[in-house]
């Protein structure tokens, strides 16, 4: 692929002051585009409970069900319905049954992550942050969505975190713990964290309670921090006590959940995160935070984009900036658009314009499998589809999100706004 800069799009002088999401065209192809995902998407139920993991022709995979996937297909799923898609909302019952009865312990209390499909349970019964972040999204959702079970979803799912996950000395979140709650993990890790930061602010939207978002905060800034001190390069690995393991992974580079290095499209998804906070506090917000967000598309497009002669951005880069993994992940080009669009919102400046624009045509031309239906996951350097890092097409969550959040404000989460109107 040869690289796409928004210089070789558009020139800057040309660039009009009216933002493609006030088009009407490009709102009705952002529509369009959302319907179809959610097509494609409408496969992964498993009739005996949860949504299954799709392979690259949209089949529903034998084999276990996991639980972050089943409660990001009810998010997306909550908000289809609340846009007033038909049949979207038995999928999201769907979903909330799944989390309330096969994934969920009812002997411990908290979540599995997943189940095979003969009732084993995955990890051994372990009780990762990861899923649990998606529960209470799933949670927040179905409950604006005013679905059956949703507060009670929600409810359960939120005392889970704040009892076993959230970490008051700590100012952030534990990362796992064994089926009975006896020991944690010595691991904490950025991802998760995120995670729950994007559930935080859903939660506290849709419950009214502010100190989710104060949780929130926390948790950016302790972030943050270490970013800044490495250069915009965002930490992802931890011990026990908070200190970063640098090499952690080191054997194991190209790994789905906790990869070597640094992995780019966390910083573009955490640029939008704190944009989206920074909206939700309010006059009170810290100066920081758009700051930061700034910091973080700037890095993430100077060493991540194009940067080895091929479009597309890189999975992760070392502590020196340069490429590791130089696959091409639907997800990070998602996470891009999502950006450019927040950032554009945030301070008007064309410059994200451009970029909005470069990468959904990008996107286009690679990502989006017309054939077959949904995003190619990932991609090699060279624009062929692969499966390095991911198989198959597992959910829709990040895709879709592309399609519906540059129409939405920065604040409330997109839930509760589409349940406002």
């Amino acid at each position: 692929m040869t690289p796409l800069t928004p210089a070789a799009l558009v020139p800057p002088t040309l660039v009009p002051a009216t933002s493609w999401t006030e088009l009407p065209t490009h709102r009705a192809w952002l529509d369009a585009e959302g319907g179809r995902l959610l097509r494609f998407a409408e496969a992964a139920r498993r009739p005996e409970g949860g949504f299954a993991w799709l392979d690259e022709v949209g089949r529903a995979r034998a084999g276990a069900v996991h639980t972050w996937i089943t409660a990001r297909m009810t998010h997306v799923f909550a908000l289809a319905a609340l846009r007033g898609i038909p049949g979207a909302a038995a999928q999201v019952d769907h979903g909330v049954h799944a989390l309330r009865t096969m994934l969920h312990d009812d002997e411990h209390g908290g979540w599995f992550s997943g189940r095979e499909a003969d009732g084993t349970l995955l990890q051994d019964g372990v009780k990762d942050g990861y899923p649990h972040a998606f529960v209470v999204l799933a949670g927040s959702s179905a409950t604006a969505a005013g679905r059956p079970g949703g507060a009670e979803l929600l409810a359960d799912a939120l005392q889970v975190v704040e009892q076993r996950f959230w970490a008051e000395d700590e100012g952030r979140c534990r990362e796992s713990w064994d089926r009975a709650w006896t020991t944690t993990e010595a691991y904490r890790g950025a991802n998760s964290n995120m995670h729950m930061v994007e559930a935080f602010l859903a939660a506290a939207d849709v419950t009214g309670d502010a100190a989710w978002r104060q949780r929130a905060l926390s948790v950016s800034q302790h972030i943050m921090d270490d970013a800044r001190a490495h250069d915009w390069r965002i930490l992802e690995h931890f011990d026990a006590d908070w200190q970063p393991q640098l090499e952690y992974n080191t054997d194991s580079r190209a790994e789905p959940f906790r990869p070597y290095g640094a992995t780019i499209g966390h910083w573009l998804e955490w640029a939008r995160l704190l944009l989206q906070l920074e909206a939700a506090l309010g006059a009170g917000a810290p100066r920081w935070l758009s700051e930061a967000a700034v910091a973080l598309f700037d890095h993430a497009v100077e060493e991540g984009w194009s940067v080895d002669g091929f479009e597309g951005f890189v999975y992760t880069v070392g502590w020196d900036g340069q490429p590791v993994v130089r696959t091409r992940m639907h997800w990070v080009l998602n996470e891009a658009i999502l950006t450019a669009a927040a950032l554009r919102a945030r301070t008007g400046e064309p410059r994200y314009e451009q970029w909005y624009r470069a990468w959904w045509d990008s996107a286009a031309v690679h990502f989006l499998d017309l054939e077959r239906g949904s995003w190619h996951h990932e991609l090699d350097p060279e624009g062929r589809p692969s499966e390095t890092v991911w198989s198959g097409k597992p959910d829709v969550y990040h895709a879709y999100q592309a399609t519906l959040f540059p129409l939405l404000p920065l604040a409330p989460c997109a839930s509760v706004a589409l349940a406002k109107g």
